[in-house]
């Protein structure tokens, strides 16, 4: 019986640790929340590209599912990539972007800077671990939609949303929210979420920096 309990508990190390596998420039990528719909992260040498693909009911309400290809950060740095949806998609509230994570379990504190499938672009968080996110409360919004350019900034407990439409635009403030109590060290990275567990959802990420 100790024999099978430990070939069950060897067999779950290395599923995490194979889904935890360095993608490009992150250190790992995993799907967070357990979605149905299993997603992957793969990277282009050739241009230096992702293709993130996820499932996952929702970035919302007291919990998320997602796929995250992230690393973890000290203090402040600055984020910056340019995201495109692949494909028409099933859901018009898909969403990728930049996110900051307290910790890799569904319900943590996060932040997150969110384009959609309609276009819709958004500063959004989840104050404390747990919390159910409120609508429009815990939401800044973009003043137009359909940004490619998407940066996401840490100064302290401030976190700064700023989007141009393409490279070499002036950068527009989308806002500025502090999240108080947020740790010192956090996982920062890349998502996508399909916003129906059923379904596949793909993005493009490229030109992604990590500034310190």
């Amino acid at each position: 019986m100790k024999r099978i309990v430990c070939i069950v508990c060897l067999f779950a190390s290395c599923s995490l640790f194979a889904q935890k596998t360095q993608v490009g420039d992150f250190t790992a990528h995993l799907d967070i929340g357990a979605p149905k719909v299993q997603g992957n992260t793969v990277y282009s040498k050739k241009d230096k590209s992702y293709i993130i693909s996820g499932g996952g009911y929702n970035i919302w309400f007291g919990r998320d599912e997602l796929q995250y290809a992230f690393n973890k950060l000290r203090g402040d740095f600055t984020l910056t990539a340019n995201f495109a949806f692949i494909g028409a998609g099933k859901e018009a509230h898909r969403k990728t972007g930049w996110m900051i994570r307290s910790s890799l379990v569904d319900s943590a504190m996060q932040i997150c800077a969110t384009v959609h499938g309609d276009g819709l672009t958004v500063l959004q968080w989840r104050g404390s671990k747990g919390m159910k996110m409120r609508d429009p409360e815990d939401e800044i919004f973009a003043s137009g939609k359909n940004y490619s350019l998407i940066q996401l900034q840490r100064r302290g407990d401030t976190i700064v949303m700023r989007v141009a439409e393409k490279e070499g635009d002036p950068w527009q403030l989308v806002g500025e929210h502090v999240l108080e109590n947020l740790p010192g060290d956090v996982f920062a990275g890349i998502f996508i979420c399909s916003h129906n567990p059923d379904v596949m959802e793909q993005a493009r990420v490229w030109n992604v920096r990590i500034g310190k």
